[in-house]
């Protein structure tokens, strides 16, 4: 797949009568935002990423904005942004749209407010079930750089459509729109989830970029780790790329929902399911890790389903299936191994039945073949002395999610040259 090269102001170009015009467009597309021409030959890569889920306590919204921080992983010098009403049974009015440099908590950094507009307005209804991307604006994102993205929703809405387990300090205002303002006013809320924003996309002149993407459970998702830290091992994999010599073109979109299973929905849809929407449609998806599985083990005697209970055997046929589907999508894809669970603090999750599930799964991942490579998790988090547990230094307390220090060592066993050759 050969992507399209984003057009470069003050390239080069055949002496024809035309070439000043054209020239002098692309600079204005690319110095005015909202502009909806701006990058429409971009290469976009997706650079962050938040799994849409239904629930059952959705947060109520009357004319309010809410402005939400993305952490991503690849800059670039234009961006877009991706919104969902996957879940939500009427339309959806969005009457303002900004995205900025967050200045930590609920600020923006001066000077890099940009509103968003989508098909040149600055309004947009997204139908139930439908997902909008809004127009490209210039704004150089760094790096592992935080963007705020504020929405603002003129009349009631109740939030159907959400990503759980945020792990981000998200800032419900006061009702009025507040999506421009260098800050949010007093008087308003914060909850830890995300709303509506689905994902960011970004694009670079001249520069091949690609993405891997993590398609997991709360592990992937980032469960017990530090709130606003961004220490979940997809953010710490990214960092580890970005130290490379010369930085990195590659992108790392967490795609990770709390209670996630190969077989069976849970918090969200399961991963078979959710395998074209959340990874194959990520603009540049070159990768896949996967690591899913343990709550299709545990969740059943947690929450007591037996009729739910699935077989390390038909643990692995799903993953067989995510294996050909994302290679008949030219991607390559990396099986990660699952991670201890002995003596969680999750009652009824585990059971010595579960453990040989986990081991034969285990088994089959490394050495079945199927993957194109492995990522040896359960290796690199488990007490040498105890393998069926976690260890110590690495464990959140609940002996099943690792904490920060662990979910580094995770981002650690990740060889980096499984991603090189293929960002072109």
């Amino acid at each position: 797949m050969t992507p399209r090269r984003l057009a470069v102001p003050g390239r080069t170009l055949a002496p024809r009568p035309w070439t000043t015009l054209l020239l002098g467009a692309a600079v204005v597309a690319l110095s005015v935002p909202g502009i909806a021409r701006c990058g429409e030959d971009a290469a976009w890569t997706s650079t962050w990423g938040a799994s849409p889920q239904t629930t059952t306590a959705p947060l109520a919204l009357d004319g309010q904005t809410v402005r939400q921080v993305a952490h991503v992983s690849l800059g670039g010098d234009v961006v877009r942004i991706r919104l969902s009403n996957a879940f939500g049974a009427t339309s959806l009015p969005v009457s303002d749209a900004h995205v900025a440099i967050s200045a930590g908590g609920s600020s923006i950094a001066p000077g890099t407010d940009r509103q968003l507009t989508f098909g040149g307005s600055p309004t947009t209804t997204i139908p139930p079930g439908a997902l909008v991307v809004s127009d490209p604006v210039p704004l150089h994102v760094p790096p592992l750089g935080n963007l705020a993205i504020s929405l603002y929703f003129p009349g009631a809405v109740s939030a159907t459509t959400v990503h759980s387990l945020g792990v981000q300090t998200t800032y419900v205002s006061p009702p009025g729109d507040f999506a421009g303002d260098a800050s949010m006013p007093s008087g308003g809320t914060t909850t830890t989830s995300w709303y509506f924003v689905n994902g960011v996309e970004v694009a670079s002149a001249g520069r091949p970029t690609a993405a891997v993407v993590a398609l997991g459970d709360s592990i992937t998702d980032g469960y017990a780790s530090t709130v606003d830290a961004n220490h979940r091992w997809p953010n710490d994999l990214a960092a580890r790329l970005q130290a490379r010599a010369g930085g990195s073109n590659v992108a790392v979109v967490d795609e990770g929902i709390s209670g996630n299973r190969v077989l069976h929905d849970f918090i969200g849809p399961n991963a078979l399911s959710r395998l074209d929407r959340d990874v194959v449609a990520q603009s540049g998806a070159r990768w896949v890790i996967v690591l899913v599985g343990i709550n299709d083990i545990g969740l059943p005697g947690a929450f007591g389903t037996p009729a739910e209970n699935v077989s390390a055997g038909e643990i692995i046929e799903g993953h067989r299936q995510l294996v050909a589907r994302a290679h008949a999508k030219g991607l390559r894809i990396y099986g990660g191994t699952l991670t201890p669970f002995e003596g969680t603090a999750f009652p009824g999750y585990y059971s010595a039945e579960g453990e040989a599930k986990r081991e034969a799964v285990n088994q089959w991942i490394r050495t079945s073949g199927a993957y194109d490579a492995v990522i040896d998790f359960d290796a690199a988090v488990r007490d040498p002395a105890h393998p069926t547990r976690m260890l110590p230094a690495y464990d959140s307390g609940d002996h099943l999610h690792p904490n920060d220090a662990g979910y580094r060592a995770m981002a650690a066993a990740v060889d980096l040259r499984l991603f090189d050759g293929r960002a072109r």
